[in-house]
C-alpha cells in the first residue's frame, strides 16, 4: 500500500487505496461508508427485534424513540406538512452524517463526510429530493413555476441558485469535518498531554452540529419548494376572497 492508513487524518481519505484489480480501486472512503451503513443496519435490525410497546422498553429503543420524535418535531415545524413524509430521507440523512462523525474518535478511522465526494453525493440527494418532493406535492407545473419567480426574467438566476445551494452543502460539510481534523491534529502534536480528551468532546460537538445543520438545511430546501405555492400572491387573494 503507498500510504499507511494511520495517516488518513493529514489526507482525504479518497487517496487511500486499500485494494485495487486492474482499473477498480477500493478506497478508505468507500470501506468507511459501508461500514457506517452496516453499522446503521445493524442497530435498525437490534432495535427493532426488541421493539416494545409496554411500559418497559429498552435503552436503545428509548434513545431512537427521543431522536426520531425530536425530528418529527423539526420537520413538522419546517414543513408545516405531515412529517411522516419526510422522515426516512432527513432521517436517514442524520444519522448517516452523525455516526459518521462520532465514529470519528475511533482510532484509525476517518469519517467518510471528511471527503468531498461524500458530502458531495449527500448534497445531490439532497437536489434531487427537493425536485421530487416538490413536484410529488405541487405537480410538474407548479414546481417548475419556482423557476419563474417572480419574473420570467429570473429563471438563469434560480437555476444557478439551485446549483450553488446545491454546492454550499456539500463544500461546508466537507470544510467543517476536514478543517476541524486538521486542527486536532495540529494541537495534538503540539500538546499530547493537554488537549486529547478535549479535541475529542469538541470534535462530538462539531460533528453532531454538522449533521444538524446539514439536516436542517435540506428540510428547509425540501418544505420551500413543496410550500412555495401557498406564498404566491394569487393563492393569497384566493383566501381572501373565499374569506
Amino acid at each position: 500500500m503507498a500510504l499507511d492508513i494511520m495517516q488518513l487524518e493529514d489526507i482525504t481519505p479518497d487517496e487511500v487505496v486499500l485494494w485495487s484489480f486492474g482499473p477498480v480501486e477500493l478506497n478508505a472512503t468507500i470501506v468507511f461508508t459501508w461500514l457506517v451503513m452496516a453499522l446503521l443496519v445493524l442497530i435498525g435490525w437490534l432495535a427493532g427485534r426488541s421493539v416494545s410497546e409496554g411500559e418497559s422498553i429498552s435503552r436503545l429503543q428509548n434513545l431512537l424513540e427521543v431522536i426520531i420524535g425530536y425530528t418529527r418535531d423539526q420537520i413538522r415545524d419546517i414543513s408545516q406538512d405531515d412529517p411522516d413524509t419526510y422522515l426516512p430521507f432527513i432521517g436517514t440523512i442524520f444519522l448517516f452524517i452523525a455516526l459518521s462523525n462520532l465514529l470519528a474518535v475511533v482510532p484509525g478511522f476517518v469519517p467518510p463526510t471528511a471527503s468531498l465526494s461524500t458530502t458531495a453525493a449527500l448534497a445531490l440527494l439532497v437536489m434531487v429530493s427537493v425536485v421530487g418532493f416538490g413536484i410529488a406535492k405541487r405537480g410538474v407545473g407548479g414546481y417548475l413555476k419556482n423557476y419563474i419567480q417572480p419574473t420570467f426574467f429570473m429563471l438563469p438566476f434560480n437555476i444557478i441558485g439551485e446549483f450553488s445551494r446545491t454546492l454550499a452543502l456539500a463544500v461546508r460539510l466537507f470544510g467543517n469535518i476536514m478543517s476541524g481534523a486538521k486542527i486536532g491534529a495540529i494541537l495534538l502534536a503540539v500538546a499530547p498531554l493537554i488537549f486529547p480528551v478535549l479535541m475529542h468532546l469538541l470534535g462530538l460537538l462539531t460533528g453532531m452540529l454538522q449533521a444538524y445543520i446539514f439536516a436542517i438545511l435540506a428540510m428547509v430546501y425540501i418544505g420551500s419548494a413543496t410550500r412555495r405555492q401557498q406564498d404566491q400572491p394569487g393563492n393569497n387573494q384566493e383566501g381572501v376572497d373565499n374569506g
